[in-house]
């Protein structure tokens, strides 16, 4: 191509071909634009630099083929998988693709285009379908967006008991908590604009009854919606505590955003409050609150927390953390009831002691909201059964904390937010007819600025092979069931994790 033809497709000499290994992501800036180059081979791509969910740097994720051969780029932070070829969502947390770049191979040099490639719009398909989305959390949301990208053309209803619209729930015991009252708000999951472009019909209601058979819902307001497909994506609610006082004023659960706006326009620095339970949004509810300086108490039945989940080494290693921090643990007792006459004043222990508070948190756990939805086969805690389409009747799907999944020859319900969205995504493909292969369960947890990941289906493990240092939060543990590796989890190492998303068998398979 010549000079000025170069010159007119806007193309920038970037580097030498040879200077970039095949298998690497290299950051540059292109017209102004962060810019990752990726070879695979002899072919190079150029991708978008910062990931489109949390602007994440995307040179510190990893490359790596699909257990398919394709492939993929995938975010560092929330481990969001991209086609390598033109940046096209497979997986998420995001919701949107990662914007690609023309490339061309001339004289040895790599030329990048700063003008991204016009993503092609699908055919209109099923224009005279309605789906009906009972829930906006993160499996509904994601349904709702991944049907537009993909071409349905029909009416999508989605029903929320909530007042505001679908949040990042996540946020709330990372990072909301950590603000004021004014400001304790999670970020929006989409704006309230693209709701209208993309013709998605909010409605603001509580479900009352759902039956499977019709494929009605009920609402509170004794308004009846029917679905061609229906996705059941109520989500979960707080497990009672179940002890005297559990009802009182100032006894949280936090589950809503809601929860959240009230506990950060109460809580003072000079306040103790006690947590009851310590998993995973318990510590990290702990972490905020330590920051914004409030004494905080964790009553809990253990004496290391997570151990079912991390094994001993690694909660040991974060109840040492927390207490380096602070943080009080009581495990030799456990609540009994939660004193006060017109709002909670303070937990009183099975060994008599009272633990005054400000306020009271507990995390018991959540059971699925299921109750208004008649029939379908159900697991223990009344979870919805799902197939790997997350279809749990004919044109009936259920994704998110309200489904169970098969998986192999067991049944699972993963309770986080990246599962829920592949979930919904799953579902919403089914409905037009694609397949895709739900990914690994992946989560995460942030406290007192340590990032723990974690892959795997929640099976029970014997063994647990670390490597690394635990103690300065820079390990990788794999998680053995009678000497067949059936989860990881690891701080400090992103890119290595990255891959595991995306084959784990093929990771593990790369490990000393």
């Amino acid at each position: 191509m010549s000079g000025s033809g170069i010159q007119a497709m806007k193309l920038h000499d970037v580097v030498a071909l040879d200077e970039l290994e095949s298998g690497k992501i290299r950051s540059f800036s292109v017209g102004g634009r962060s810019v990752v180059l990726v070879r695979d081979g002899e072919a190079v791509y150029a991708l978008a630099g910062r990931c489109p969910h949390k602007d994440a740097p995307m040179e510190q994720g990893a490359f790596c083929h699909t257990a398919e051969g394709a492939g993929v780029i995938v975010c560092p932070w929330h481990k969001a998988v991209f086609d390598v070829a033109d940046g096209s969502l497979k997986e998420p947390v995001a919701l949107d693709s990662l914007q690609s770049f023309p490339v061309e191979l001339r004289d040895g040099r790599v030329w990048v285009g700063e003008v991204p490639h016009k993503r092609s719009v699908p055919e209109a398909k099923q224009q005279n379908e309605h789906v009906l989305i009972l829930g906006a959390g993160a499996a509904g949301v994601t349904a709702a967006v991944t049907l537009r990208q993909e071409g349905f053309a029909g009416t999508i209803t989605m029903v929320t008991e909530e007042k505001d619209l679908p949040y990042d729930r996540t946020a709330l015991s990372k990072t909301v908590l950590l603000g004021d009252g004014s400001s304790a708000r999670a970020p929006a999951l989409r704006d309230e604009n693209y709701y209208q472009v993309h013709d998605i019909h909010i409605v603001h209601a509580c479900l009352r009854s759902f039956d499977p058979m019709t494929k009605m819902a009920t609402l509170t307001n004794d308004v009846e919606l029917f679905g061609d497909h229906v996705l059941i994506a109520t989500g979960s609610v707080p497990r009672a505590l179940n002890i005297p006082g559990d009802h009182l004023e100032g006894v949280f659960a936090l589950h809503r955003e809601h929860d959240a706006e009230v506990i950060a326009a109460r809580v003072q620095d000079d306040h103790a409050v006690t947590i009851i339970g310590a998993g995973f949004v318990g510590l990290e509810v702990a972490s905020l609150l330590r920051q914004r300086g409030v004494g905080v108490t964790v009553v809990t039945p253990t004496n290391i927390p997570l151990e079912r989940h991390l094994g001993r080494e690694i909660g040991i290693r974060l109840r040492q953390l927390h207490e380096e921090n602070g943080v009080a643990f009581v495990s030799d007792a456990h609540a009994v009831k939660i004193y006060g006459e017109q709002r909670a004043e303070g937990v009183e222990l099975s060994d008599g002691m009272r633990l005054p508070a400000a306020f009271i948190l507990f995390g018991a756990g959540v059971v699925p909201a299921s109750e208004p939805v008649m029939g379908l086969e159900r697991d223990d805690e009344g979870a919805i059964i799902v197939d790997e389409r997350m279809q749990a009747a004919p044109g009936v799907y259920a994704a998110g904390d309200v489904s169970a999944t098969r998986y192999g020859e067991k049944v699972y319900r993963i309770e986080h937010w990246r599962h829920a969205q592949a979930q919904g995504r799953q579902a919403a493909l089914s409905m037009m007819g694609k397949t895709s292969r739900l990914p690994m369960p992946w989560f995460w947890t942030q406290q007192f600025g340590k990032k723990i990941e974690v892959l795997g289906w929640g099976e029970a493990f014997d063994s647990v092979r670390l490597k690394g240092d635990i103690r300065g939060f820079h390990f990788l543990a794999t998680y053995m069931q009678g000497g067949k590796a059936v989860a990881v989890a690891g701080a400090g190492y992103a890119a290595e994790l990255a891959r595991a998303a995306v084959d784990l068998e093929a990771f593990l398979n790369e490990e000393p």
